[in-house]
């Protein structure tokens, strides 16, 4: 497997993003968020993922070129309207604002609709943590998952992510599906040919399985049955139903198709320090404490020695894909 710099990589995803016929604002947000999932460990939504917006750069699901419309209907609110375009671009052009507002204000709140999948979750939050905030992040997408065996698809994964500052460390990030997994791990299942663990899927005829392609035609589950489903609710009522965005029901599909799923995300960020002064230092130590306990604390972990290792039929798909006159299509 190849091994790339930082900037390699970021590189190759930029250019691969405008030659799929994005501006150049689109492409550097893009090739941000992909370098930054490889770098926190989160492949499955790095560059594997830059392939699903490219075609869907090909065959419309994305606004390519389009600028997402900012407004600020209250000084602690931000709403965007990505008009069909990347999600990261609309936060990228709110970014500032809201980490401003955010520390004027102690807490401030964005939401974007109408976008195309937000790919890493935690991506967000993460950058509102290293800019001294707690974040909580929350987005939808098309109809995935049944709430349980015999029901139809009516959410998507439906994640959260949180992220906080952490003193002399990386943020902790948390960055979790309402199902029992996420839909990309179901996907690279199904493409390597491997089993996926009882309990993450149903087949088309409802029924549990452990074969992932068949997975691919049926459904995933919620984790923890009707407690997971719930979960899923409340980040449909705040990635969806506050943003303005389609429900997961109504979102046409991320991967066919010539619309845009026009999904929500749902961003709040505080200012910690207006609340108590030393919250990164406690932060610390507690997780120092939790970690001496045997728990794991997400967020820790990345690249030591910020390279990315892909593998090399993906580098090799992407470099023809720039040499080429055909779109790249999965």
């Amino acid at each position: 497997m190849p091994r790339l710099t930082r900037q390699e990589a970021w590189d190759l995803a930029y250019r691969a993003t405008i030659r799929a016929g994005a501006n150049e604002a689109t492409a550097r947000s893009l090739a941000d968020a992909t370098v930054a999932a490889e770098l926190a460990q989160r492949p499955a939504v790095g560059f594997a993922h830059l392939k699903d917006y490219l075609a869907a750069f090909a065959c419309g699901r994305i606004a390519a070129t389009v600028v997402p419309e900012v407004d600020y209907p209250a000084p602690a609110l931000i709403h965007v309207d990505a008009k069909g375009a990347i999600g990261q671009l609309g936060f990228d052009m709110a970014f500032d604002e809201l980490v401003s507002r955010a520390s004027t204000y102690g807490i401030a709140i964005l939401a974007q609709r109408g976008s195309y999948t937000t790919g890493e979750l935690g991506y967000y939050a993460r950058r509102l943590a290293l800019k001294e905030l707690v974040a909580i992040a929350a987005t939808n997408g098309p109809a995935l998952m049944t709430p349980g065996a015999g029901t139809p698809l009516v959410y998507c994964t439906n994640p959260l992510a949180f992220a906080a500052p952490v003193e002399g460390g990386l943020p902790l990030v948390i960055d979790q599906a309402s199902s029992a997994t996420a839909f990309v791990n179901i996907r690279q299942a199904a493409e390597q040919g491997l089993p996926i663990p009882d309990g993450w899927a149903v087949d088309a005829e409802g029924q549990p399985t452990t074969d992932a392609r068949e997975a691919m035609k049926g459904a995933l589950l919620a984790f923890g049955g009707s407690r997971g489903a719930n979960i899923a609710l409340m980040v449909e009522v705040l990635a969806a139903g506050l943003t303005g965005a389609n429900w997961s029901l109504d979102a046409p599909s991320f991967a066919e198709g010539d619309r845009s799923p026009g999904i929500g995300l749902f961003v709040v960020a505080l200012k910690p320090d207006l609340l108590t002064w030393d919250f990164a230092a406690r932060l610390a130590l507690q997780l120092d404490r939790l970690a001496a306990n045997g728990v794991h604390i997400p967020g820790r972990s990345a690249a030591s020695d910020g390279t990315i290792e892909l593998p090399a039929a993906l580098v090799a798909t992407l470099e023809a894909y720039l040499k080429s006159a055909l779109p790249l299509l999965r």
